[in-house]
């Protein structure tokens, strides 16, 4: 997590790449993942200003993102459920 936490440095798009990875996601799932990669981005930005370490605020950016992912977990674990009947 700390690994990917460090992406949050970017201004989040979505490319070609990312496309091709969420195509056929639920429309719920995908809008998890974009506020997720809008609201990293903007916390290391935030937290850059400020004059934070980098190791920590990237170590603060993997435990949001620990939720995040917590989340779409939940929502698709939710969704097979309605499927399943």
């Amino acid at each position: 997590l700390v690994e990917a936490a460090w992406s949050y440095r970017y201004t989040p798009s979505v490319k070609r790449h990312m496309r091709q990875r969420i195509e056929g996601l639920p429309p719920s799932v995908q809008g998890i993942a974009w506020s997720a990669q809008h609201r990293l981005h903007k916390v290391y930005k935030t937290m850059t200003k400020k004059g934070k370490h980098r190791g920590t605020l990237v170590v603060a950016i993997a435990r949001e993102l620990a939720g995040f992912v917590w989340a779409l977990a939940r929502e698709m674990e939710a969704l097979q459920q309605k499927k399943a009947g």
